[in-house]
């Protein structure tokens, strides 16, 4: 917008009138205030309050124009002979807020008068959208100017209307047309547009003689020369008066407005109902709050119409319209996004269905859904992760051979980078969890073979941490004093390992907790010995010790590790459960550590009592909140898992 007409916008600071404050002989409504919201329940309540009950068909005639041009004096006098149905003011603000709505009966036009577009409005942005919404219902359209020349302004907001009138209203009237089983749709063709320029000093369009033409044709060729266009719109006509002495001439303004009734070959008439029906549908779709930021203002933002999510990963806006969730249509935008690392955006398609005409997306998973869990994670250790297509069965295994075994993306699937939705959990969720599944599993097997063994082993549990443990822990066959104390470990003693430097400890010289990132234990706080904790971290970050062993590796080992230690032990197996907890624990689960108290019930967790994840959502539950089992695909459980009551509840109400 121009920076003269942001000065006049600021340099308004009269309030308008109320629509309390109006006399009482103003027949006018407030159909629509400046929230945007109906201030009519119902099409019976709209047709009574505008007395055309009764009444087959209706045109809708709208009117603009900057505050102060006289809009609401202009209709009283082309559609009731001068009376106040439409309040007036002699002061320079706006004293219209919001859409106020009065029935004309000769014509049979259901007149809309509109706040300038220098309006007093708080939210201009918001303002400006109900402004282009009553266009896009109405059948005649008068842009009021009372200027000595048609500025740019009216151009551009002319221009941006009828691009808001194909690009987002069309859609929504055709709906609308269907769903009343009209013979024309409401969309076919967008409303005639009258300018009605009053000047005092200078001519009007097409009477100068040294600019020659239809005065149509030259108002035409100024939206060309602009780059402008108004496809949208039925026709586009000029009319002008030169006022030296007042009152204002309107009966050119008339004769056109009356030519524009009569013609029914582009626009015919309408029941007032489809009117009210129109303008809800656009209201219902066009809704929520908008920025008002004067520096991005300007007539026809996308943003007025189009919904405002962003892309978590590459910022862009999703191109559909505002509210589509609603129709079940998902977010989608143009162009090609990145990949971030923490949204794990990279997805693999089925390259068979892709090239048969279907997009369907594979997940790398521990095991086929047809797979018994045990079976499955045993098939995991030998022959890797699963890529299994809903209709093309298991494509991929990433150990299928002993050697030679190709990439999946050169074979069975294709990758694509995809946007990232606020609320959407379709790449928040981690079907990396065969280490908590064979937890799981061995807690199952120790629960129930222990009721008829003497007891785990100590070797084996120490046998099964060196195995799994970081390159820069001390085997446990090397411990045999604590570190810090020099206490002698006996048999039944458990030894701890510091997540710091690695060394053996006792529980009294391990008792601290704090982050250690430097090792890849994350964000959250790990077991370290007193040492450690008062110094802060790692004693030599650059050493070789110091290797950094990526998560998901140690999770691998984890379950390669587990699985073969089944084929070992006939008894109970005794593990160090708080560490392979550590390294196991799926991405969205909540850290032991964070969890206090029940996420259901909100009972404070003891040392008699349990804590439970939910497969689900990850949460932190109490057992008696957490008895249902059922499979969760989206977090790669194919078979009946834990779940809280939430949970449970939630998926049986879907």
């Amino acid at each position: 917008m121009s920076e003269i007409l942001m000065k006049e916008m600021e340099s308004v600071s009269i309030s308008p009138m109320k629509p309390e404050q109006r006399p009482d002989g103003v027949r006018s409504f407030l159909l629509v205030d400046e929230q945007e919201n109906l201030q009519v329940r119902d099409e019976s309540e709209f047709v009574d309050r505008l007395g055309c009950g009764d009444v087959a068909g209706v045109k809708v005639l709208s009117i603009f124009g900057n505050t102060g041009d006289g809009k609401s004096h202009t209709l009283n006098h082309i559609l009731f002979n001068g009376e106040s149905v439409f309040y007036t003011s002699k002061s320079p603000s706006s004293c219209t807020v919001g859409v106020w709505a009065a029935y004309n009966p000769t014509l049979s036009l259901l007149a809309l008068d509109t706040e300038g577009l220098l309006g007093a409005a708080a939210n201009q942005n918001q303002r400006m959208r109900l402004l282009l919404k009553v266009l896009a219902v109405s059948d005649i359209v008068i842009y009021r100017t009372r200027a000595e020349r048609l500025h740019n302004d009216m151009f551009h907001f002319l221009s941006s209307a009828s691009g808001a009138y194909l690009k987002h209203f069309t859609p929504e009237l055709r709906a609308l047309s269907s769903r009343c089983g009209l013979d024309v749709p409401l969309s076919s063709l967008g409303p005639a547009v009258i300018v009605f320029q009053e000047t005092t000093h200078t001519q009007l369009l097409g009477q100068d003689s040294k600019v020659a033409g239809n005065p149509d044709t030259l108002l035409q060729k100024r939206f060309h020369d602009l780059g402008l266009g108004t496809e949208a719109f039925s026709s586009v006509q000029y009319v002008g008066t030169q006022t030296i002495t007042p009152p204002t001439d309107y009966s050119k303004l008339l004769e056109a407005v009356r030519q524009q009734v009569k013609n029914t070959h582009t626009r015919s008439p309408r029941q007032p109902g489809i009117v009210f029906h129109a303008l809800e549908a656009l209201s219902e779709r066009f809704c929520g709050e908008l920025s008002d930021d004067k520096i991005l203002y300007s007539f026809f933002p996308d943003e007025y119409f189009t919904c405002s999510a962003l892309c978590l990963s590459c910022n862009i806006r999703c191109k559909n319209g505002m509210n589509h969730l609603r129709d079940r249509v998902p977010h989608m935008a143009d162009g090609l996004c990145q990949y971030a690392h923490q949204y794990n955006n990279k997805v693999l398609i089925c390259k068979r269905c892709y090239e048969g005409g279907r997009e369907v997306i594979v997940v790398p998973k521990t095991s086929a859904s047809t797979d018994n869990p045990w079976f499955g994670l045993a098939k995991y250790a030998w022959s890797g992760y699963v890529l299994e297509c809903p209709s093309c069965g298991v494509i991929y295994r990433s150990r299928q051979y002993w050697m030679g075994n190709q990439d999946p993306e050169s074979s069975v699937v294709r990758s694509e980078v995809k946007h990232v939705w606020e609320g959407s959990d379709t790449f928040l969720t981690s079907h990396q969890n065969a280490a908590q599944r064979v937890l799981d599993g061995m807690n199952f097997v120790i629960q129930s073979v222990s009721e008829y063994s003497t007891g785990p082993t100590k070797a084996v549990a120490a046998w099964l941490t060196d195995q799994v443990a970081p390159p820069y822990w001390r085997p446990n066959t090397e411990i045999i004093a604590c570190h810090g104390c020099q206490k002698v470990f006996e048999e039944a003693d458990r030894k701890h390992h510091c997540r710091s430097c690695g060394e053996g400890f006792c529980h009294p010289c391990s008792s601290h907790r704090m982050p250690v990132p430097e090792r890849g234990w994350g964000s959250g706080p790990v077991r370290v010995c007193k040492a450690c904790y008062r110094q802060g971290g790692p004693p030599d970050t650059n050493s070789q010790v110091c290797k950094v062993e990526p998560r998901g590796l140690i999770a691998r080992r984890v379950t390669e590790v587990a699985q073969s230690t089944l084929d070992m032990v006939t008894t109970a197996v005794d593990y160090p459960l708080c560490f392979v907890k550590d390294v196991a624990r799926p991405d969205y689960w909540v850290p032991d550590h964070d969890i206090t108290r029940c996420h259901e019930c909100s009972k404070t967790f003891t040392p008699a009592m349990s804590k439970h994840h939910c497969r689900a959502c990850g949460q932190g539950v109490c057992g008696p909140c957490s008895t249902h089992f059922k499979p969760v695909p989206s977090r790669g459980w194919d078979h009946p898992v834990r779940v809280c009551d939430s949970c449970h509840a939630r998926n049986d109400s879907l």
